[in-house]
């Protein structure tokens, strides 16, 4: 595979620099990407980048990840209106390793091979670097006014930024550029990846490299992803949707590429799966014949949750939306655990009644009319009961003045009423 022709026709570059795709074409390359550890865990917005990398091993060349331990602590102004919290070293170090463990299911950091990717911190090389060492030996080759020209500095100092930018924030070039020159030296890296706010960092780093060293270093820049109305990728009414299942379960990961539209998902799946060109061409005449179906929603979900969470997640994913919009069992109902179950039932008309009052038992009329006004009387759930269309945690509800108690509740704590085929309401015990 060609590294840079699998990307062209996955819509994954922005902006390259001359003599690029000869490089690739002539040697393995070392290329690094950045990753800002500000977090302990990545989001979906850092996929297209590690994607990139994906790619790039795939192509038989070498991976290097940067976790700005030492730049995390500074913040970058690029994209950014204000700056950012500063973090102590004990917490970039946990951000460090838990990155690393998601990135692995990425990237081969394991094998023997000659382009097995590595993780490096700059943190290690600028921590013992002097601030009249710096100022003295990167400092003087880069002037002021080339550091004025970057865009994302022009940005923040024409008024984007209500507190203007900061000395640490205008240094941010310098040491990334930094990081750039010191990958040259030690891992003869000659080609850096970024996101397309990134372009203005990267070439002060060739720029340092040419200068200091006489040497040529290449840039290649991603698109920065956005949804179909413009507005920023991967965030939702919730916040960012994040890799780590502690703070996004695998269910709403998966619901969450599940429902993209038709447009976004014919763009996503060029960049966020490994599927060949074939296989996603195929994938979009099948959308186009039978939209309905949402074959590339459904394929795009599976492939991005298995690659990040499992395939056993993936199917208990699938499973868990069966439960809301199709015919699913009791049993499997029993299954879900309680972050899943409420993710799956999350906006449902909810009730709450006392566990005392479930202790000694509670006619089902009663609960449904009286305590959760799931019925406006008790005539009508009579009736909707006989006519087979009430369900208690999907079981039918053969006698309308069932006695149900503790023993009938979900995880210790919910009932699950079904009104018909769509109408869902949920009664917790307090």
């Amino acid at each position: 595979m060609n590294f840079v022709d699998e990307l062209e026709w996955r819509g994954m570059i922005h902006t390259m620099m001359p003599g690029t795709k000869e490089l690739l074409e002539k040697e393995m390359v070392s290329a690094y990407l950045g990753i800002d550890p500000t977090a302990d865990s990545l989001h979906i917005g850092h996929l297209c980048g590690i994607m990139m990398l994906r790619h790039f091993q795939r192509c038989g060349h070498k991976p290097i990840v940067v976790v700005g331990g030492a730049t995390g602590m500074i913040g970058d102004p690029s994209g950014k209106s204000k700056e950012r919290n500063l973090l102590d070293e004990e917490t970039l170090y946990h951000n460090q390793e838990c990155i690393k463990k998601q990135l692995g299911k990425f990237l081969d950091f394991e094998s023997k091979a000659p382009n097995r990717a590595i993780m490096v911190n700059n943190y290690d090389w600028m921590k013992n670097f002097s601030f009249l060492d710096f100022a003295r030996t990167i400092g003087k080759h880069i002037t002021v006014n080339y550091m004025m020209a970057k865009e994302s500095v022009q940005k923040r100092l024409n008024g984007e930024a209500r507190d203007g930018l900061s000395f640490t924030e205008f240094t941010y070039q310098l040491l990334q550029g930094y990081d750039f020159l010191h990958l040259y030296e030690t891992e003869n890296c000659k080609l850096q990846l970024g996101g397309a706010d990134q372009w203005g960092n990267i070439t002060t780093g060739a720029e340092l490299i040419r200068r200091i060293k006489g040497g040529e270093a290449y840039a290649l820049t991603c698109p920065l992803i956005t949804k179909a109305d413009g507005g920023k990728f991967g965030k939702t009414e919730s916040g960012n949707v994040w890799l780590d299942s502690r703070y996004t379960s695998p269910y709403k990961f998966y619901q969450f590429w599940l429902n993209v539209g038709d447009e976004e998902a014919a763009k996503y799946i060029k960049i966020f799966t490994d599927l060949s060109r074939k296989e996603i061409d195929d994938l979009i005449a099948e959308q186009q014949a039978a939209p309905h179906l949402r074959p590339l929603q459904k394929r795009l979900a599976r492939e991005v949750t298995v690659l990040v969470h499992s395939e056993a997640e993936y199917e208990a994913a699938v499973e868990a939306s069966g439960i809301l919009f199709g015919n699913s069992t009791s049993e499997q109902l029993h299954r879900l655990d309680e972050e899943t179950f409420l993710a799956v039932f999350e906006g449902v008309p909810y009730f709450e009644i006392s566990r005392e009052e479930l202790a000694s038992g509670i006619r089902a009329v009663d609960l449904l009319t009286e305590k959760a006004a799931v019925f406006p009387s008790k005539g009508e759930m009579r009736k909707t009961t006989q006519g087979g269309g009430v369900s208690i945690n999907k079981e039918k509800l053969l006698e309308f003045d069932a006695v149900l108690t503790a023993e009938n509740l979900l995880n210790g704590k919910y009932l699950l009423v079904q009104k018909g085929k769509k109408n869902y309401f949920l009664i917790r015990a307090k």
